[in-house]
């Protein structure tokens, strides 16, 4: 089953895009549709579908203008307009297809191939992100496998200083004064790293226990090699004690 989320800001837009595509195929299923795309961006940040459907031309905000406040695009995207000069910056923005209303049904179909290709293609990546994070947890704790900028990162656990929360996103400090950042919230790349060498010592932080320098009771915060001053939770600080 492929879910479909429409945004577009004409109602007669969206009930004439979800007739053709549920008469289209039963494989697909209209998860929400959205004439305001505040709306659907709220929405996004907690849900994934299989593909969005986006109208370019909207009062409020385009439809790249969407795209690029959009915090998740694990998803096939596929621009829908009533006009063709944006066909180059839709692949820009690297929608898999484009779509010109009134849409055409071999066109339709085409689109649907590639939706599926994109999402075998997704499964298959995502499967080997796992299959990697699990072999590096089995190698002595000493490397972890991260997706990042659209490519898979070996990371040795020695070079990671700590990591911090920005939402939706987590950015890696490391040893080299670089940052990464990554798509995944903290929780998940706490579940990634090797829990022998690294505490989430707060919900905003997980420090690297080799990589701390001093750790001051009072005040409540610990100062790392690269000299960041990371707060200590009250309610974490009897755990983290017992790691030493």
């Amino acid at each position: 089953m492929i879910n479909v989320v429409i945004v577009d800001d004409e109602p007669m837009a969206i009930q004439s895009l979800s007739w053709e595509l549920t008469n289209f195929s039963d494989e697909i299923n209209i998860l929400r549709t959205f004439s305001d795309p505040e709306d659907a961006l709220i929405f996004l940040k907690d849900h994934t579908p299989d593909c969005l459907f986006l109208d370019i031309q909207m009062p409020t905000m385009d439809g790249f203008q969407f795209l690029d406040r959009l915090s998740n695009r694990e998803f096939a995207v596929v621009i829908t307009t009533a006009y063709d000069e944006y066909a180059i910056k839709a692949l820009k923005h690297e929608a898999i297809d484009y779509l010109l209303k009134p849409i055409d049904t071999d066109d339709l179909k085409d689109t649907i191939s590639k939706i599926k290709k994109y999402n075998s293609r997704q499964v298959g990546a995502s499967r080997l992100e796992q299959v990697l994070i699990d072999f590096n947890k089995t190698q002595y704790n000493k490397k972890v496998t991260l997706n990042a900028d659209g490519k898979l990162t070996f990371l040795n656990t020695d070079d990671i200083i700590f990591v911090e929360s920005d939402g939706n996103y987590s950015t890696l400090f490391l040893t080299n004064k670089q940052k990464m950042v990554v798509t995944k919230k903290l929780k998940e790349v706490n579940a990634i790293l090797p829990e022998q060498l690294f505490f989430r010592i707060h919900n905003s932080y997980i420090v690297n226990l080799n990589k701390i320098k001093e750790f001051f009771k009072t005040e409540g915060y610990v100062v790392m090699e690269s000299n960041h001053r990371i707060p200590v939770a009250r309610q974490r600080k009897s755990d983290f004690l017992e790691k030493f």
